[in-house]
């Protein structure tokens, strides 16, 4: 099995120089637009994509490429192998200097998340996951939470969910709201300080990929809104949803889920 340690190796350096561009921008002045969407993308989102891009397409110029700040081409679906990119998930929270943001990061090999790679240039965190090894935070091996007995605890995205619902939830489980960054969000299930997300709400591959790898490597089951797998490098890439767990947690899910208005 391919240990990717080269590729391993150029992500990190450039992640690094991404997050020194990052600090430089911050000092020299954020420049925000905003796209037809009505979402906003900074002069930051577009030079951690050409900083990734560059140093990817150096070392592998046959690979295919995913991100949401660059136009999407369909060569990529011929592609053995493709990088998937989120340059800054969590952009409206990283505009407001809050450290709820990450760089996200995944490699599709033939058909399957083979690098997840989720960085947080504010808190310095490092989550990394490669096929077939443990998932580790900064080097140091991680897993969903193991304690049982205590009450549930999920990050919610609210906004599909009607209030009183959610009130019906929160006498089952502690229910949070979602951080600004679902890749960040995500990875907090890998590392086991919340026992799972719910987002039913359209996702981009682009959010989803790396902590796709990254939750099933720490022992984690991630599905999308309707319960179903998640294939990446799609020809329409967006996914209804994602729920991410512990796999004791999901039979609580399916309740959740089971009691919303059809």
């Amino acid at each position: 099995m391919t240990d990717y340690r080269q590729e391993r190796s150029i992500i990190r350096q450039a992640l690094l120089l991404a997050s020194d561009r990052i600090q430089r921008i911050l000092y020299e002045g954020l420049a925000i637009q905003i796209k037809p969407d009505g979402s906003p993308v900074t002069n930051a989102d577009l030079e951690v994509n050409r900083i990734l891009q560059e140093a990817l397409f150096a070392a592998y110029p046959d690979d295919g490429w995913l991100s949401e700040e660059s136009p999407d081409n369909a060569i990529r679906l011929k592609k053995n192998r493709v990088w998937i990119l989120d340059p800054i998930d969590g952009t409206k929270p990283f505009i407001k200097s809050l450290p709820q943001f990450a760089i996200s990061l995944a490699l599709i090999d033939h058909g399957q998340a083979s690098i997840g790679i989720i960085f947080n240039p504010a808190t310095r965190e490092y989550f990394c996951a490669v096929r077939g090894e443990p998932a580790t935070l900064n080097g140091i091996p991680i897993q969903v939470r193991q304690t049982t007995g205590h009450r549930l605890s999920f990050l919610v995205n609210a906004g599909p969910i009607n209030r009183s619902t959610i009130r019906t939830w929160r006498e089952t489980a502690n229910c949070r709201t979602l951080m600004g960054s679902i890749a960040y969000s995500l990875a907090l299930v890998a590392t086991g300080q919340i026992d799972g997300v719910i987002n039913l709400s359209t996702q981009n591959e682009w959010d989803i990929a790396a902590a796709l790898l990254l939750v099933q490597a720490a022992g984690g089951v991630v599905v999308d809104g309707e319960m179903k797998p998640i294939q990446c490098n799609q020809p329409h890439p967006t996914l209804n949803g994602i729920i991410a767990a512990r796999p004791d947690a999901m039979p609580v899910i399916r309740q959740f889920l089971a009691s919303l208005p059809a």
